[in-house]
């Protein structure tokens, strides 16, 4: 049954929240645990939907996968007999590609569907196939699969053509046992990139300079167990202190703010308030925030899974904002469900030219993928009314309980079945 999300608008969020693991750090982790035969531990996974689709891939080859609790689980990959992860899996969930590199590495062979995942641009992943043939693999791609196998895999230079963080994590976890030493240079610079490799590290691999854009990788003949908790959520940090600075007042835990930096640097910019804390951060604001610029990069750059957030708080600030998409091209189409809540927004090519408004009024929207559902939500949170959203699976892809945590800093929020007129009616009479 598909549920959607209601809300009345304009209370501002007060109190705190704790973030939960980084979902993109987390799924490159999971693949990488099954490159062992010993039991791996891993510890604060978020419980979303993607993480759930991703261990029931891991399953279906065959993996043992035992979920001690919501956030831990133990995988053993002993048991693998299998090596080919079907459409149904990567249709799902487009970072099942991860299990490419990872049985490539362990097993020298891997079949993979072509991937699908959130509709938000091209994807392509030939820097992925390119590192993979220079390892010294075959692939090839036929109705529908990528096949890879090699004889043996020998470390080599990849200069990658473009940053690619799927691409760096897939050659990482080919490469790790790959004979000799690999280079992978151009490699992209994201957390997760790092957590992934410290992860990769703790079963025994030799990686060094991930974080930097020349990751050296010294093959290694075996992996072994591992006990991991995987870093905070970047993205679901951001996504809070983008809300909190809507006249909110918000101490955001469980986070590593160096990692916030390109986030915190524009919210203070605009006139939020930012004060950083070993591993908090607590945003506030008490009036209209003023404008910026602000472009997507790759990391330590602004992210672009925070766009759709800080274009919807620029929406309601003073004066003329521009954001520039440069990683993805089709990342803007939630200007269209932000204009019937009264934005006035220009999409331009990549650009899209915001002149603030003073506020917004409740609509009915739907979500068009992750990010851009979650800056909605922001958006119904300071709206003036109530609105409701549609296709909320895309935003549970990634937030772990997003209604949950969001009422328990105040706000009037409810998760409920999609044209349930009693369950509208009763949040209403509830909120008043």
């Amino acid at each position: 049954m598909e549920n959607q999300y209601i809300i009345k608008g304009g209370t501002p969020l007060k109190g705190e929240v704790t973030i939960g693991g980084a979902k993109n750090a987390a799924l490159g982790i999971l693949a990488a645990a099954i490159m062992t035969d010993e039991t791996v531990t891993i510890e604060n996974l978020p419980d979303v939907r993607d993480i759930n689709v991703l261990l029931q891939a891991i399953e279906g080859i065959g993996a043992t996968v035992q979920r001690i609790n919501s956030h831990t689980v133990k995988i053993n990959g002993s048991t693998i007999g299998n090596i080919t992860i079907d459409y149904d899996s990567i249709r799902k969930i487009r970072a099942s590609y991860y299990l490419l590199g990872a049985l490539l590495g362990k097993y020298n062979k891997a079949q993979v569907a072509l991937p699908g995942g959130c509709d938000i641009g091209s994807r392509p992943i030939d820097q992925h196939l390119k590192g993979f043939r220079a390892l010294g693999a075959t692939v090839t791609i036929e109705h529908g699969m990528i096949n890879t196998f090699a004889d043996s895999l020998v470390g080599n230079h990849i200069f990658l053509d473009v940053v690619s963080v799927g691409a760096t994590i897939n050659i990482m976890l080919a490469s790790c046992m790959a004979e000799g030493r690999t280079v992978i240079e151009n490699a992209a610079k994201e957390p997760h990139i790092v957590d992934v490799a410290n992860f990769l590290n703790s079963m025994g691999a030799d990686i060094k300079g991930a974080g930097t854009d020349k990751i050296r990788i010294n093959g290694v003949s075996k992996l072994h167990s591992s006990e991991y908790s995987i870093i905070p959520d970047q993205i679901e940090a951001g996504t809070f202190m983008v809300a909190a600075a809507t006249h909110g007042d918000v101490l955001i835990k469980n986070v590593i703010p160096k990692h916030l930096e390109a986030i915190s640097v524009k919210l203070i910019e605009i006139g939020a308030t930012v004060e950083e804390y070993d591993d908090a951060v607590r945003v506030s604001a008490d009036h209209r925030l003023g404008h910026t610029q602000v472009k997507t990069l790759p990391y330590p750059g602004f992210p672009t899974d925070m766009q759709p957030q800080i274009a919807t708080l620029l929406a309601l600030s003073e004066g003329t904002s521009t954001v520039t998409e440069s990683i993805f091209e089709n990342r803007f189409k939630y200007v269209d469900e932000l204009a019937r809540m009264g934005a006035s927004i220009k999409v331009e090519g990549n650009v899209a030219i915001i002149e603030g408004v003073e506020g917004f009024t409740g609509a009915a929207i739907s979500a068009p993928d992750l990010r851009a559902g979650a800056a909605l939500v922001v958006a119904g949170l300071v709206a003036e009314g109530y609105t409701t959203i549609d296709s909320i699976h895309f935003i549970e892809r990634g937030y772990e309980n997003f209604e949950g945590k969001i009422t328990a800093l105040g706000a009037s929020m409810e998760k409920i079945p999609v044209d349930d007129e009693r369950a509208v009616m009763k949040f209403k009479l509830k909120v008043g």
